[in-house]
């Protein structure tokens, strides 16, 4: 089985001026905020049937992956079937993390990060429990 991508369920961008991101994701984009976690600085907004999430910490040293603008980005696996799933990852030579509950575009589910060839974090979602 390979795997099924549904659609992107969200994007993960590290900002340096929170205030001013939220301004045009909100103002601009025409996104709306629907939760925010402040121990984390993160802001999760609708965009579509997707969510955009804004955290802080971009910084300027580009030796530092807290410098890249993206944290990370999530597809929405379509079936998700999570021994399938670790199996084909396992065939080519993918490390996958343990299987925890995260929040996306349809609520709390299960998800994988995986990372690419590049060092880009990929997270795996399933669907809503």
């Amino acid at each position: 089985m390979g795997l099924s991508i549904a659609r992107i369920d969200h994007v993960v961008l590290r900002v340096s001026d929170m205030k001013a991101a939220l301004a045009f994701y909100t103002d601009v984009m025409g996104c709306t905020v629907i939760r925010t976690v402040e121990s984390l600085g993160l802001v999760q907004m609708r965009a579509g049937v997707s969510m955009i999430d804004l955290v802080p910490g971009r910084n300027a040293d580009a030796d530092d992956p807290a410098a890249r603008n993206m944290d990370h980005f999530c597809v929405r696996i379509d079936p998700w079937d999570e021994d399938a799933i670790r199996e084909h990852l396992a065939a080519h030579g993918i490390s996958a993390g343990e299987t925890k509950t995260r929040n996306g575009a349809e609520g709390e589910g299960p998800s994988i990060y995986i990372d690419d060839p590049d060092g880009n974090v990929v997270e795996l979602k399933g669907p809503a429990n």
